[in-house]
């Protein structure tokens, strides 16, 4: 078997089956084995009849001697058959599997595994796997257990990844040289795979799952490291100047700004504007909390872009958040000749003819179909969008276009796990707040608190007109609002329209229309709606500074970092702000973790606890924000990063990457993998 075969050649299995694999993205076997457990059951202990305790998990090997089917009182329906070997015999029980009366024939060898119980002098097992053919696939072994998804049994993926990995010489071929695996005590490739499919024993699975692990983030890595080697050797399409008048009019342009930048944003600024001068195009990557100044830095070097002839780009993934950076960035060139256009679904300030004229042009994805026609792009910013790269980046090339490129976030990422994710990117953060603002006071509030609470917030609203968001959480283990998520916010938004009955509420979730949503945004900020009710996937990037009191329900649901997230949309002014954090499940775990959270309030710290808690799907949304998609390693294995790191130096080092054919087979794969995301 060769490992790009696609998988539509598994021998024995139904088309029903490939269809399945496919739709978990399994196009070949090398996908296949790609495919990991998520845990294992230990069925080794291999006993006779006669042998076997009580509360022991064991395999059994016998004859079936008899079959019956039994119907209890409540209509369980119960398929009995006695398994014999030469020391006894023992009753096994299935329920509601009746297919089994037709598959286990008298005289059949059956291998079983299973927990043994004894009722009264009977000794029966309720079984867990079992095989007719003694193949030691299922039962006699550590057996893996795969995520079932779309309908396919941890059974029918075990058969399949059995076949493939015994049906593969010296597969998949290493990718390290010795010196690489000898150094960091690593198994071979090869028999990683098979140990963490099938493994002798619960440390071989161990040692496996660390070999693939140091594959993947190596991988990861030094592409990263290529590509950002590529990158630079790329000639920008419209370079900048910084002429004497250039500086000055950025000069003009700061100290015309209603407060003054921070000593971080001056050193960012710093760091893009040498970028921005180069012959090589700019891909930096700036991370800061939200409120920290971020969009003031994007729109100066939209300025230097302005100043040196050239177009900028402006990109966010929701409509909401684009209508928001339009305002800000309207408000901060409003004293210059810049000329700013807003193109989105439902909002086209220019027509797509009139593109060109425009200095600076704001809106979603949508600003890079093929029927917008742009002048001279100098920069593209990205907002929100981490993964934006390859894909993208060739079709503004397409367009004849190789400009810088500044992508922005508000999530708190750790620096080790930016480093590692986003290595082809220069990494710059804001670490400092604009003087004035004052840290959001957060509370946790207990149940037979929570009719004080909702007092002393109707108080504020009366006293200081205060402003409120009240969060209602997703109801279901998903980043993707339900409508069974949406009905519960409404449900809350009646209710609270009850309790808050003298006030204006409106209600937001992604389900509403644009047109609606944006009104409802514009009412809230004109002061016409005292609370806004909203589901967390309403965009963190909204801005209202006279909302100083966000109540978020169900926080047990959030992760740490999505709770800072959802605070970052209080504080946004100098008015003092609250954080008020309610929860149904008042565990000891939950109530410590709120506490801890209530007196932090650096986001990085908090997206690391948070990391070692939840795991980095839990924490970033990976399908929400497009985060990295790790199949087998964790991004809060510092030590496993800072190992991979030093590996990946060693090979650029001493190796071109043509010795090294099969790591390079795989760097090219994982580069196809990340432009099909895009």
């Amino acid at each position: 078997m060769d490992l790009t075969e696609p998988i539509a050649s598994l021998p024995k299995t139904s088309s029903v089956t490939i269809k399945k694999l496919q739709s978990l993205e399994i196009k070949n076997y090398y996908d296949l084995i790609n495919y990991f457990p998520s845990r294992y059951e230990d069925y080794s202990l291999i006993s006779k009849i006669k042998a076997v305790q009580p509360g022991e998990t064991v395999t059994l090997t016998g004859q079936i001697s008899d079959s019956k089917y039994q119907v209890t009182r409540t209509g369980l329906r119960i398929q009995v058959f006695k398994l014999k070997d030469d020391t006894g015999e023992i009753e096994l029980g299935f329920y509601n599997q009746p297919y089994l009366l037709r598959l286990f024939k008298k005289g059949m060898i059956l291998s079983i595994s299973g927990i043994c119980e004894r009722y009264g002098k009977k000794l029966s097992m309720k079984p867990k796997e079992y095989e007719l053919n003694n193949t030691k696939i299922h039962t006699g072994r550590i057996i893996p257990i795969y995520p079932e998804k779309r309908g396919l049994s941890s059974k029918t993926i075990r058969e399949k990844m059995f076949n493939v990995l015994n049906n593969v010489e010296n597969n998949p071929a290493e990718i390290f040289p010795e010196q690489v695996i000898s150094f960091n005590n690593l198994i071979k490739e090869n028999i990683a795979y098979k140990q963490i499919h099938f493994p002798d024993s619960i440390e071989s699975a161990r040692k496996a799952r660390e070999r693939l692990a140091f594959d993947e983030l190596s991988v990861i890595q030094l592409t990263n490291r290529l590509v950002k080697k590529e990158w630079e050797k790329e000639k920008v399409g419209n370079r900048f100047t910084m002429g004497i008048n250039h500086e000055l009019s950025l000069k003009q342009f700061v100290d015309n700004l209603p407060f003054k930048l921070t000593n971080a944003q001056k050193r960012v600024w710093e760091e893009i504007s040498e970028n921005l001068k180069s012959q090589k195009p700019m891909n930096r990557f700036l991370q800061g909390e939200v409120g920290s100044g971020k969009t003031v830095i994007a729109a100066l070097a939209c300025y230097f872009s302005y100043l040196n002839g050239y177009q900028s780009i402006l990109m966010a993934p929701t409509e909401i958040l684009a209508l928001q950076h339009y305002s800000t960035i309207i408000q901060l060139f409003k004293n210059t000749k810049v000329k700013i256009g807003l193109q989105t679904g439902s909002h086209k300030t220019n027509s797509t003819s009139d593109i060109k004229k425009l200095n600076i042009i704001i809106g979603t994805h949508a600003l890079i179909s093929k029927k917008i026609k742009f002048g001279k792009i100098g920069l593209v910013i990205i907002d929100e969008q981490h993964r934006f790269g390859v894909a993208q980046r060739s079709e503004l090339k397409n367009k004849g276009i190789n400009p810088h490129l500044l992508t922005m976030t508000a999530t708190p990422i750790p620096r080790t796990v930016a480093l590692t994710l986003y290595g082809e990117l220069d990494l710059s953060v804001i670490d400092e707040m604009p003087p004035g603002r004052k840290q959001v006071k957060t509370f946790f509030v207990p149940k037979e608190k929570r009719s004080s609470g909702y007092r002393w917030i109707k108080s504020q609203i009366t006293t200081y007109h205060s402003q409120v968001f009240i969060v209602c959480p997703l109801i279901e283990e998903s980043e993707i609002e339900t409508m069974k998520s949406i009905k519960a916010a409404k449900a809350e938004y009646e209710n609270l329209k009850k309790i808050f009955s003298e006030f204006n509420l409106g209600l937001l979730h992604g389900k509403i229309k644009s047109k609606e949503k944006n009104q409802t945004m514009e009412d809230f900020k004109n002061r016409k709606i005292d609370i806004l009710v909203a589901t967390p996937v309403v965009e963190v990037g909204v801005d209202i500074p006279n909302a100083t009191i966000i109540l978020i329900e169900g926080v047990e649901r959030f992760g740490l970092a999505q709770l800072h997230q959802l605070r970052g949309r209080v504080g946004r002014s100098n008015k003092q702000s609250y954080c008020f954090l309610f929860t149904e499940k008042e565990t000891s775990t939950i109530v410590e973790r709120l506490k801890m959270f209530s007196k932090t309030n650096d986001g990085n710290k908090l997206a690391e606890e948070d990391l070692k808690i939840r795991g980095p799907g839990d924490i970033y949304g990976i399908k929400q924000h497009g985060y990295l998609d790790l199949k087998i390693a964790s991004l809060s294995d510092y030590q496993m990063i800072e190992k991979t790191k030093k590996a990946v130096d060693y090979l650029e080092k001493h190796y071109s990457i043509d010795e090294l054919p099969e790591l390079e087979k795989r760097i090219d794969n994982h580069k196809m993998e990340e432009i099909s995301k895009d």
